[in-house]
């Protein structure tokens, strides 16, 4: 089969992301009418089942500009991050596909950013372990855009929380989504913050997608650097009453990502049991990344802190422990965050993104008279890794 790609210029998308040709408006509406929500649901089923028919090297990706500040009669300036986001089949073991996901600039480079220099892997299920049938919400337009060369029947869903301090946000999809099955059929999206004083927000718009080969096989990756899907965290709690080891394990279906999180030692495990985990469509979480690495700052939080090592069984991870005291009610506390120094270091292979950039371990201490310390409670990360291909 031959491979199909097409394209269109970065920057016109970066300086025009939510520019679209004159389309065929309808009524508007908040609440989707039976047509629309049959439309909605015949949209989704495409994507669902070419998640079966996928290739090594179906690919998409889309430019992305995120912007904070600055605020409104202060005298910081505006913070702003630019580059570009795909997906890519790299893998297809039925009924997994893997898929990597690659922030870069406009020239294919790593990002500096520290949360997005590597790339993640993300296994996705091809089948359905569940009904995943989630609601685009929004006011409805039809709409007829041009993005990568062609132009698409597709539908805007507008949703409004302005009023509420709320973000306005805005998601344009392909009607017909086999093509962009990798985000659903996402054509462009928006969301502007509100609230809270400070502006900003992250636009993205397709750029290019290419069609993968039939013939194309390779063998499934490590998940060395996972985004979530295929692997696990522990995380052991003392903080009275609550003295338990909590995991939080993730997987991927059709596109939707879902976490689990429960207690070890009660005769369940999370990672065998994903039925009541909220689903959160793989395009809005790999698309909030970026906005998350403008507003978070750099890496690590505090590099003021002791330099140590922060080991769990055989693993080593350097580490930065911040430490600080606080007075409460009359006592005063000290508390102490162990950070990972780099979390992308070969210690943490297998750990999910979101636990690289949360504390490694974290801890409080009264102190009493004449100095002495006394433990109130903390938490630390024990165990992590893949448990796709076998349960941990």
């Amino acid at each position: 089969m031959q491979m199909r790609h097409v394209t269109c210029p970065v920057a016109a998308l970066l300086g025009a992301a939510l520019s679209f040709l004159p389309g065929c408006g309808s009524t508007m509406s908040s609440n989707p009418s039976p047509i629309e929500a049959q439309s909605q649901s015949s949209t989704s089923q495409q994507a669902a089942e070419a998640w079966k028919r996928a290739r090594v090297g179906d690919r998409v990706t889309y430019a992305f500009s995120a912007t904070q500040g600055p605020t409104p009669g202060a005298a910081d300036a505006a913070r702003t991050l630019d580059g570009q986001l795909t997906l890519e089949v790299v893998s297809v073991q039925q009924p997994w596909v893997y898929v990597r996901v690659a922030f870069t600039d406009a020239a294919g480079n790593p990002l500096t950013q520290t949360r997005l220099a590597q790339d993640l892997v993300v296994p996705v299920r091809s089948d359905m372990t569940r009904s995943l049938d989630v609601p685009r919400p929004g006011q409805v337009t039809a709409e007829r855009p041009s993005f990568s060369g062609r132009n698409w029947e597709a539908t805007r869903y507008v949703s409004d929380q302005r009023p509420v301090d709320g973000p306005l946000r805005t998601r344009v999809y392909a009607n017909d989504s086999a093509l962009l099955y990798l985000t659903r059929g996402l054509l462009e999206a928006s969301t502007e913050s509100a609230g809270f004083r400070t502006p900003g927000g992250i636009k993205l718009s397709l750029r290019e997608f290419q069609e993968g080969s039939t013939e194309a096989s390779a063998p499934a990756p490590a998940l060395e650097r996972p985004l979530g899907p295929g692997a696990y965290y522990d995380r052991k709690v003392d903080m009275a009453p609550t003295h338990e080891v909590l995991r939080v394990c993730f997987t991927a279906e059709r596109g939707y990502i879902l976490r689990a999180e429960g207690p070890l030692g009660t005769g369940s495990d999370p990672c065998a049991d994903f039925s009541n985990a909220e689903p959160e469509s793989l395009e809005e979480v790999v698309m909030g990344l970026p906005w998350e690495a403008l507003v978070s700052g750099e890496w690590p939080p505090s590099r003021d802190g002791a330099r140590g090592t922060f080991t769990v069984g055989d693993r080593n991870v350097p580490s930065i422990t911040d430490q600080r005291t606080e007075d409460l009610e009359g006592t005063q506390h000290v508390f102490m965050d162990t950070y990972a120094a780099e979390p992308w270091a070969p210690g943490l292979a297998g750990l999910p993104y979101e636990a690289r950039f949360q504390s490694l371990s974290s801890g409080s201490e009264r102190v009493g008279p004449g100095g002495q310390r006394e433990s109130a409670g903390g938490s630390r990360i024990v165990q992590w890794g893949p448990w796709l291909g076998g349960q941990p």
